[in-house]
C-alpha cells in the first residue's frame, strides 16, 4: 500500500467517526407571544433556540431546537466542521494523486 492510499484510508476511518452531523447555526430568540401587556414581555422570558440552515435549493430553513437537545445539536454542528475539513483533505489528496497519474 502506498502512502496516499494509507492517508485516504485513515481519513475515511476518521470520517466514519462523525456519522451525526448537521450544517447550520444556532440562534437564540426571545420567546414572546407579541400580545400587548403580556407577562412574557418581561426580561425573565425564556429563550428559544432555532437551527438556521440552507437547503439544497439555497432556501433558508429554520428548525426549532428544544432546550433538552441543544447540546446534541451543537455537537452535531461541530461534527459538520470536522467532516468538512476531512472532505477537503480527501479532495486535496485526490487532486495530488490525479496529477501524479497524468505524468
Amino acid at each position: 500500500m502506498d502512502n496516499s492510499s494509507r492517508k485516504r484510508n485513515a481519513l475515511l476511518k476518521k470520517l466514519n467517526q462523525y456519522s451525526e452531523f448537521v450544517r447550520g447555526s444556532i440562534n437564540s430568540v426571545c420567546a414572546t407571544c407579541n400580545r400587548a401587556g403580556c407577562i412574557c414581555k418581561k426580561k425573565s422570558s425564556k429563550m428559544a433556540y432555532r437551527l438556521t440552515y440552507k437547503d439544497s435549493r439555497q432556501k433558508t430553513r429554520i428548525v426549532y431546537v428544544p432546550r433538552s437537545k441543544l447540546l446534541k445539536m451543537r455537537k452535531m454542528i461541530a461534527n459538520y466542521v470536522k467532516v468538512r475539513k476531512i472532505l477537503e483533505q480527501l479532495v486535496e489528496l485526490n487532486i495530488v494523486e490525479f496529477k501524479q497519474d497524468q505524468s
